[in-house]
């Protein structure tokens, strides 16, 4: 397990409480899973005692995504036989996530980002071999245990009582999705990510992820200048304009400050939640250049096209 940010250190926890023995890799909460980090450790573990490597896809704390197709192809050169477990919370229908050409084993969902549903439903993407160590596995569980679901679902119905409403809300999601289609869904974000870190560096600010091929499409995590407190910037915003940014969380709370830019987001929409913030760093007295919601405003309309089919 990778120390990536605030949900990789919730997912250790869960597995230390379930009994699960890990070795939680450090980070720097600004990059992501190191693919060769992942290749040493597999080729020094001889014996194969790693039952699994778990990795969140986009780390909703920090900005910061990891690079799963070469995580993947890091446990192949070494032929270890570990399962590839990975979080794709707040990048499932926002960042392209290939289960099967990645050859994950475990793929984790929720409804709650960019399938743009209220939290409640999960989503398990499992391989035949996660199935089969499943069942061999002897860790205790019932609500969690795959096999009642897979046996209801054969027949179209769930072991449980199902969140029905949800489901509806889930019908229409989807059909959003392939309305847009999903290449065009993946570019919107990826533009509007690019935009809001054009406006970060207009404004002087830096953004928290700290290596190019691992920016966040989904949102974007800006560290503040220093003796600047992220939550009082978070405050004076949501007390002037109603408008709610995410907090920095864990080892970065009062660090950063987050901007979502994922699931039923348009140009408007960042444009206005762009200038909410330039205006609130004003507000805040936040150190800062001004005309960042510009720069944002003039590369939204340079690739205004990008997203059409």
């Amino acid at each position: 397990m990778f120390e990536t940010g605030h949900f990789a250190t919730l997912w250790l926890e869960m597995g230390q409480r379930l009994g699960l023995e890990a070795d939680f890799v450090p980070g720097d909460w600004r990059h992501g899973v190191d693919p060769k980090v992942v290749e040493d450790k597999l080729r020094a573990d001889s014996q194969h005692k790693v039952r699994a490597v778990c990795v969140v896809h986009n780390e909703t704390s920090t900005g910061v995504t990891t690079r799963v197709a070469e995580v993947r192809a890091a446990i192949d050169r070494v032929g270890h036989p570990a399962l590839l477990l990975v979080d794709t919370i707040s990048s499932l229908a926002s960042i392209d996530c290939r289960h099967d050409d990645w050859k994950v084993d475990v793929t984790v969902a929720g409804s709650q980002k960019g399938l743009m549903l209220p939290p409640g439903l999960s989503f398990n993407a499992i391989s035949q071999k996660a199935l089969a160590a499943s069942r061999d596995a002897g860790l205790r569980r019932s609500y969690w245990d795959w096999g009642p679901m897979l046996r209801a679902n054969e027949s179209g119905f769930f072991p449980y009582t199902p969140a029905t409403n949800l489901l509806y809300g889930l019908r229409e999601a989807i059909a959003m999705l392939e309305e847009e289609g999903l290449e065009n869904v993946f570019r919107r974000h990826a533009r509007h990510g690019e935009a809001t870190r054009r406006a970060v560096r207009a404004w002087g600010l830096e953004v928290n992820c700290a290596d190019e091929r691992e920016h966040s499409p989904s949102l974007t995590g800006i560290r503040m200048p220093a003796g600047h407190d992220g939550d009082k910037l978070r405050n004076v915003i949501l007390d002037r304009f109603d408008m709610s940014l995410g907090q920095g969380l864990g080892k970065l709370k009062g660090k950063i400050f987050r901007i979502g830019h994922l699931g039923a987001f348009n140009d408007l929409t960042l444009c206005g939640t762009l200038a909410g913030v330039e205006m609130g760093l004003a507000l805040a007295g936040v150190p800062h250049r001004q005309g960042g919601v510009t720069v944002a405003m003039e590369h939204l309309a340079a690739t205004a096209g990008a997203t059409q089919k």
